[in-house]
């Protein structure tokens, strides 16, 4: 489970993972997969369409039980989005992740990275495609860490309030990895892309897990 910080990293960690050997199988937005060639190469690779807005947006979570059956190796979101808190903190996890992990019993890696966001820009075609151009003489850096395993066991998938605890504490995890990775940025991010939309969504801050008054 990986922080979502801009529209390529999944470039950067399929990177990152395929380092060490792993081909992770992604839950994706709908869309991806209606995509002329792009969509064709998503179904073909394996990846797991998330229909969201839509009464079946749970079977992805299935689909992603059968694959863990398969021992596939399963790589998520648990925002369900890129982030879209100014300082491009995660955003609270939703608990749908945290639930798959409950339920199947697979463990649960956290990735922190960050740079990505650097590489490519949040919409608007035009812009996507010169900043990515850009990017060939800007060279960004993205860092990748694969911060361990999340202690899930005291956490029982029959307790209702197990889901958001877990999804909380993979949230706080994260965050833990994610801060040495952005220790020049610790509070804003030096890039700022200005077709992202913001949000007043509850998220995780550095003085929550430092302690750090802000």
């Amino acid at each position: 489970m990986s922080n979502h910080v801009g529209t390529f990293d999944p470039f950067v960690l399929i990177a990152a993972c395929a380092a060490h050997g792993v081909a992770p199988r992604f839950l994706a937005t709908g869309g991806m997969f209606r995509a002329p060639v792009f969509g064709a190469i998503m179904r073909a690779s394996g990846h797991i369409r998330v229909d969201r807005g839509h009464r079946t947006v749970t079977d992805a979570l299935h689909r992603a039980g059968d694959a863990l059956a398969e021992n596939s190796t399963i790589l998520l979101y648990p925002e369900g989005r890129i982030s879209l808190d100014p300082g491009l903190w995660p955003e609270r996890a939703k608990t749908g992740a945290a639930r798959l992990a409950l339920h199947t019993g697979a463990p649960v890696l956290v990735v922190a990275q960050w740079g990505a966001h650097e590489i490519m820009a949040w919409d608007r075609p035009a812009t996507m495609a010169a900043t990515l151009l850009s990017a060939v003489y800007r060279r960004p850096v993205a860092r990748v860490h694969f911060a361990g395993v999340v202690d899930l066991s005291d956490l029982s998938p029959g307790d209702p309030s197990a889901a958001r605890a877990a999804a909380d504490r993979i949230t706080r995890h994260g965050l833990d990895a994610l801060l040495p990775l952005r220790a020049d940025e610790p509070v804003m991010p030096r890039h700022v892309d200005h077709t992202r939309p913001l949000s007043t969504a509850r998220t995780y801050r550095r003085d929550e897990v430092t302690g750090d008054a802000s």
